[in-house]
């Protein structure tokens, strides 16, 4: 019934977005099957000479884990659409285990693609993408219905999977808790954001014309804080051709590390969950005022 409802619909596109959402279910069916791919090898490769594997919140992460987490698409009840979910974990790779994962990740950077071609030209077709690619994997879709779980999370669909740059000696992983992002805005820009909102409260008049009092040239900051994630530093084996000894690098999925005896580097056993206090001193070179200008936009003015 749906699938006739999905026909229907298709055929009243115009051929460009028609054209892009094909290409879409088909980057999207790519991924399912290649990630499918590395899972079963990994399996096998499990049960044939044991891969060395870890992960934060399993204590035995096998193909079923592994699985699970990088299928893992999918918004849960209640879930804050700007945050994913993370599955930190170490495995150590094979050249053909590498070579499976780099066939994901262009499949991800693929759909990546396709998905900004359509938030450009079809940005209409995005709740329904959400709602439809599921329905083309039938044993994921009733998974995700008997999970409670109802719709795509496209950020979960093309994130890549990490992966070393080269052997490593030892992995340090740490909560990383204080991020933010600060995007510049004009005084224009920051008025424009507070008209947004209902300009009759007063407590956005209030900001309007503080607003007001400061010079139009002045530049400002809007920042929004990040959630905690893990961060990895790697320190390789060998330089690189570089001369690069170590690297740093976010890890929101499983961590592929090359191994030529399917063994993990030396690594350390992070908190399973961050701080929730702020641990680490503040900067002597903080460039914003410590209390927001226009608290709600988040609007903060340089020191």
């Amino acid at each position: 019934m749906q699938d006739d409802e999905h026909k229907n619909q298709a055929k009243d596109l115009q051929p460009l977005q028609y054209r892009l959402l094909a290409e879409l279910e088909a980057t999207f069916d790519t991924i399912i099957n290649r990630i499918e791919e590395l899972v079963q090898y990994f399996r096998e490769q499990n049960r044939e000479i044991g891969i060395g594997a870890w992960a934060l919140h399993h204590s035995t992460p096998n193909a079923d884990w592994l699985r699970a987490a990088l299928l893992d698409f999918w918004y849960q009840d209640g879930q804050d659409g700007r945050a994913t979910r993370s599955y930190v974990g170490l495995i150590a790779a094979d050249q053909r285990m590498l070579e499976h994962v780099g066939k994901v990740n262009e499949a991800k950077d693929d759909f990546a693609c396709i998905l900004a071609k359509i938030r450009e030209h079809a940005a209409d077709l995005i709740p329904e993408i959400k709602a439809i690619l599921p329905f083309r994997h039938p044993a994921l879709h009733a998974h995700l219905t008997g999970q409670g779980l109802a719709r795509l999370h496209l950020k979960q669909c093309w994130r890549a999977i990490p992966v070393a740059n080269a052997p490593l000696s030892r992995v340090r992983l740490a909560w990383y808790s204080s991020g933010r992002s600060i995007k510049k805005l004009s005084v224009r820009e920051a008025e424009k954001k507070l008209l947004a909102l209902d300009a009759d409260s007063p407590h956005v008049r209030i900001q309007l014309k503080r607003l007001a009092g400061i010079p139009d040239s002045e530049p400002l900051a809007q920042v929004q804080k990040q959630a905690p994630l893990m961060r990895a530093n790697l320190f390789f084996a060998e330089p690189l051709a570089d001369g690069r000894e170590r690297r740093a690098m976010n890890v929101a999925l499983p961590l592929f590390i090359p191994s030529t005896d399917g063994r993990l580097p030396d690594h350390n056993q992070p908190q399973p969950t961050p701080q929730e206090k702020r641990t680490r001193a503040k900067r002597s070179d903080e460039r914003l005022e410590d209390t927001p200008f226009l608290p709600s936009i988040r609007i903060y003015r340089y020191r």
